[in-house]
């Protein structure tokens, strides 16, 4: 497959979410949850996914264990139109998965990686990467075999007349190093509050803003229920968020991205870019997981079309 729209290099697993648990965990108890859904998970592969859905061209390239696990997730995003042909399939290793266990204003997230941080800078054909106007990173911080040479990476396609855009999303270390080393090659940075303001070592969103707006072309930034704000060559735009009721919030930060990204690419200005993040990320929540509302094609062009 050529002339892709983006391409997408991550990870990709399995997210098991159980509902209904209660607030407090105490140890060494049964706690009993309400239901649970399994469903396509990681930030690469919902932005992969979703993006395809919307009508983007999207290419993919992960690295996944031979196991049931890894050939479920490829069976998904196959049908989702996204193009895995240079998917690498890791003899004899495990697939991650993580396992969210939702509350009423937040939830924990437990994470096996498995092949999620085993993709490496060889694993990557960049002359498929290339074919390709724009290449999108998530997950920064899980890419531990590729991190190292990430700034070579983004130098090579920022050479070759690729665009770039980049969520870390969140750091488990906690260290939220490296990136004075990435930032330049970026043209949209797509963090949430949290992330800007750990990025920027401060407590206050403006400083955040400021301090990654001198870095970065694009600065979004994804708010939650207040919708999102960007700011470029120092104007800054802001989007309400859309409401909707809300069945799963898992996965609607990708969900924003794809959504952005999609009008990104279609040459959309920043305020249309962000008005339709914010309606992809409020899409997302209305179904399970980050990308089984966007399965539903009747649906999302019936909620899209709004």
């Amino acid at each position: 497959m050529s002339n892709l729209d983006i391409c997408i290099a991550g990870e990709l697993n399995f997210d098991l979410i159980l509902y209904g648990l209660p607030q407090q965990m105490p140890a060494e108890r049964e706690l009993l949850a309400d239901s649970f859904s399994m469903t396509l998970g990681s930030s690469s592969a919902i932005v992969a996914h979703n993006l395809a859905a919307l009508g983007s061209r999207v290419g993919f390239i992960t690295k996944v264990g031979d196991d049931a696990l890894g050939q479920m997730a490829l069976d998904q995003m196959r049908a989702g139109r996204v193009d895995l042909s240079r998917v690498v399939v890791a003899k004899g290793a495990g697939s991650g998965i993580t396992v969210i266990l939702p509350h009423e204003r937040e939830r924990h997230m437990f994470t096996y990686l498995g092949t999620i941080s085993e993709l490496r800078y060889e694993d990557i054909d960049f002359a498929y990467l290339t074919s390709a106007r724009h290449f999108h990173l998530s997950s920064l911080f899980l890419q531990r075999a590729l991190a190292p040479r990430v700034p070579e990476l983004f130098q090579r396609l920022r050479a070759a007349g690729v665009t770039i855009s980049l969520d870390t999303n969140d750091d488990p270390d906690d260290r939220w190093e490296g990136l004075e080393a990435i930032l330049p090659y970026v043209d949209v940075l797509l963090p949430n509050e949290r992330e800007a303001m750990k990025m920027a070592r401060t407590d206050d969103l403006e400083t955040a803003v400021a301090y990654l707006s001198k870095r970065v072309k694009t600065v979004v930034v994804k708010l939650g229920s207040r919708g999102a704000m960007a700011i470029r060559d120092g104007k800054q735009f802001t989007a309400s968020a859309v409401s909707v009721k809300v069945v799963d919030p898992v996965g609607a930060g990708d969900s924003f991205d794809a959504g952005f990204l999609h009008q990104f690419l279609r040459g959309s200005d920043l305020q249309t870019c962000l008005d339709f993040g914010n309606a992809c990320g409020a899409f997302s929540t209305t179904a399970p997981g980050g990308t089984q509302a966007f399965r539903n094609q009747t649906a999302m062009q019936a909620f899209l079309g709004k």
